[in-house]
């Protein structure tokens, strides 16, 4: 799994989601793509908190302390 794009697994926990709601799952397939889920959901969080700790480090300044920047797509909208 660490080798899986944020995307694809949020994709997938996505359907998982879905799946489940329908409830048409039996119990024995439920739980196994729930597993699948919560790990999906461990891996989508580790992924968002790094990135959020190399966003801090890129905006910190000389002082060590964080810049408040507004954010500019590529558009250059706010």
């Amino acid at each position: 799994m660490s080798k899986m794009k944020f995307e694809k697994a949020l994709a997938r926990l996505e359907e998982i989601v879905e799946e489940l709601e329908t409830g048409e799952v039996d119990i024995e397939k439920s739980l196994e793509i729930f597993e699948e889920g919560v790990k999906l959901t461990r891996f989508c969080s580790k992924k968002l908190e790094d990135a959020e700790k190399k966003i801090e480090i890129l905006t910190k300044d000389e002082k060590n302390e964080f810049e408040s920047q507004p954010f500019e797509n590529k558009e250059g909208n706010s």
